[in-house]
């Protein structure tokens, strides 16, 4: 954190307004604090819901940016601040993250790029980071902004359920995609961090309706509630199966894997659910399907018992978990997307150095054009990197 005094003035000013600021104030405020630093032309972008495209939280102005067709959009992609000169100032656009999870971009100009001005702009966006995330739970303003068409009832319900979708520590790597974005209604994803446990887990609910979300969000709360606590993989994937059935009498369900990484020695257990097994991607290369024997889906209350299987990971292997609704979307022709085309793109965008979640936001996009846009399933991917060394990609790099 920048010691100097303007900047430390900055950033504690900012830090007392936040408490009573509401988010359509922030721009004022951290325009007004700034310039107290030699910071101006402030102008703080959010992303949309599907990462294509960034607009300015403005209380007059509406101004938008292409996340693939900017300067602002290429930090947001490359998780790296971009300078320019012109006019005199130079111009500089720098991440937003919560944590390592890329919320939007910060727009300013600065007298010059000084190794202390640098620092002084990433401290500022950090913070700026911060007082977004903490004002949006409760923003309409925020949550209009970052959509680009209406969102079904079914999406409300679940989106809120959703961890960050991305998040790392110095050894894992965990991120997530669903669509369609807007009219989500049966997948889900979760996790969690218990010591050197990190908890997984993927549902996928019958339908694509209102009772579809809330099955999911039901599903979503049990593995919650009993893996805290304390139930075992079995034991959790059986009280799902109990809460459901007992909620819809046998006439809903969900498929599901339920997983525990030990992210200091890799050893990963899992139960699934009559739910497609994660896929292992080892060295560049897609190793095989990590097949369990399946149990039934949750909701039916079948007397089968759930198996418990183990796999040791290697370090810098990949796990993918992902819902039907990817592999089998469908091309006007008929053509399937297919398991290997979902495997070879997260493989060749590996190769090409793309951070895990610029890989899942381009995965999306193509398996949308596959199927002109559209979605006729719900389509979810997790993808988890343990020790790949790859985790410093999703912090902001300096010019």
């Amino acid at each position: 954190m920048p010691t100097d005094g303007p900047a430390y003035e900055m950033l504690a000013h900012l830090l007392r307004d936040s408490h009573v600021a509401t988010l359509e104030r922030l721009p004022e405020l951290v325009e007004r604090r700034a310039a107290a630093a030699g910071l101006s032309e402030i102008l703080i972008l959010l992303a949309d819901l599907r990462e294509q495209r960034l607009t300015a939280l403005h209380p007059v102005e509406t101004r938008t940016f292409r996340v693939d067709a900017s300067l602002a959009g290429r930090a947001f992609r490359d998780v790296t601040m971009i300078a320019t000169a012109r006019d005199g100032a130079h111009h500089f656009w720098i991440p937003l993250l919560d944590g390592t999870e890329r919320i939007g971009v910060l727009g300013l100009a600065a007298p010059d790029r000084s190794e202390s001005t640098v620092d002084r702009i990433g401290a500022l966006a950090s913070l700026v980071a911060l007082m977004v995330v903490s004002k949006r739970p409760h923003s309409d303003t925020y949550q209009q902004l970052v959509r680009t068409e209406p969102m079904a009832v079914a999406a409300e319900v679940v989106w809120p359920l959703m961890p960050p979708l991305t998040f790392a520590t110095d050894d894992l790597v965990l991120t997530a995609v669903l669509e369609p974005a807007y009219d989500i209604g049966g997948d889900a994803v979760d996790y969690a961090i218990a010591g050197d446990v990190v908890h997984l887990s993927i549902f996928d609910a019958m339908g694509h309706d209102q009772s579809a979300g809330l099955t999911v969000a039901l599903a979503t709360g049990a593995c919650r509630s009993y893996r805290r606590r304390g139930a075992n993989l079995v034991e959790t994937s059986i009280a799902v199966d109990e809460v459901i059935g007992e909620q819809f009498g046998g006439l809903r369900f969900a498929t599901g894997v339920l997983a525990e990484l030990d992210h200091r020695t890799g050893r990963l257990s899992w139960v699934n659910r009559g739910h497609p097994p994660p896929l292992l991607i080892r060295q560049g290369r897609w190793v095989r399907e990590l097949r369990c024997h399946p149990a039934p889906p949750m909701g039916f209350q079948l007397p089968a018992a759930p198996v418990l299987c183990h796999e040791h990971l290697e370090p810098g292997d990949r796990l993918l978990f992902y819902t039907d609704g990817i592999v089998e979307a469908r091309d006007p022709r008929g053509r399937q997307f297919g398991l290997r085309r979902f495997a070879d793109f997260v493989i060749r965008r590996e190769a090409d150095g793309c951070p895990a979640p610029e890989t899942l936001r381009r995965l999306m996009r193509t398996v949308l054009d596959h199927q002109n846009g559209r979605l006729q399933d719900d389509a979810t991917a997790l993808l988890v990197e343990w020790q790949h060394d790859r985790e410093k990609s999703l912090l902001v790099q300096a010019p």
